[in-house]
């Protein structure tokens, strides 16, 4: 969380490029949620980190004012553990696409769940490989016809809700790029939560994927907090989160409680983050180091 209330507004959290996604982009309104949810909750740039990998969504660090590291295509997760580990003072977001997160990424994406690592991960999830002009990515309808399967492709999609919850995140949630209001919100729980939280987010590629479109998820999706639903039960969300047809479900769907990595790691319990602690060598033991490594 913030060290003290600042009165910032999401205009102090534009980056100094200008984003170069295609007109309508889904990324465009999960930016302007992004820079809402860290000015209201009093958020400073210099508190937080935000880690991408490759894809187009993943050159979000660059329109952000924060910290910020653009990484290896499915890696961000890595870098971003190391990173917290290193500071587990900081506030680390990170951010990137299906492609980079839930293919080559997809390893990573796992066993950060599994470990409870306490991230963000807010995937812009078009269903597309966008940056490479519309092949298919691991969450692809079946039979959807991309550049890489003229005649429709024969894979099942990845389920990157139900994937999170049984490995182990803590949170786990899905908007819609066109409801900032309702992702924004989402966005502040998953940061408050000690623990993963993964924020999956339908972020239509208007050039190359025409099937998953606006106009698809406007008459289709649904919110969870209409129904009441209880984001203890996991068995219900996951089969909330599997439906995928008239009803598109959004929302929290499983929220637990265990410790995050950095609770549970006893070197950091005690002595404040590694990055700011003496480094336990002195002079000359450091240098015998640099010179064997040398």
């Amino acid at each position: 969380m913030a060290t003290a209330a600042v009165n910032l507004t999401p205009k102090d959290f534009k980056g100094k490029s200008d984003p170069d996604w295609c007109a309508g982009c889904g990324d465009f309104g999960v930016l302007v949620a992004l820079q809402r949810a860290v000015a209201e909750m009093g958020f400073r740039p210099h508190e937080i980190l935000t880690v991408s990998g490759i894809g187009c969504s993943s050159n979000l660090p660059g329109y952000f004012n924060s910290y910020g590291m653009h990484t290896l295509h499915g890696r961000s997760l890595a870098m971003a553990t190391g990173a917290k580990l290193a500071n587990h003072e900081l506030n680390v977001l990170v951010t990137g696409g299906d492609g980079d997160g839930y293919g080559i990424g997809g390893n990573h994406f796992t066993h950060t769940a599994r470990r409870n690592v306490d991230l963000t991960y807010v995937v812009m999830n078009n269903q597309i490989y966008g940056l490479t002009t519309g092949q298919v990515s691991p969450t692809s309808s079946l039979g959807m016809t991309t550049k890489s399967t003229p005649f429709g492709s024969v894979e099942q999609p990845i389920n990157p809700i139900t994937s999170a919850i049984m490995n182990g995140a803590t949170f786990v949630a899905r908007a819609y790029s066109g409801d900032v209001r309702h992702m924004t919100d989402l966005i502040q729980q998953g940061i408050k939560n000690k623990g993963f939280s993964l924020i999956d987010i339908f972020s239509p590629c208007v050039t190359f994927n025409l099937d998953n479109t606006h106009d698809f998820f406007k008459e289709r999706v649904k919110k969870l907090e209409d129904e009441e639903h209880d984001t203890s039960d996991w068995k219900t969300a996951c089969e909330k989160a599997i439906m995928f047809g008239d009803t598109i479900y959004t929302g929290v769907f499983f929220q637990g409680a265990r410790p995050s990595l950095e609770e549970a790691e006893p070197v950091l319990s005690k002595g404040g983050p590694l990055a700011t602690r003496e480094l336990g060598l002195d002079k000359e033991q450091a240098q015998k180091i640099i010179d064997r490594m040398m």
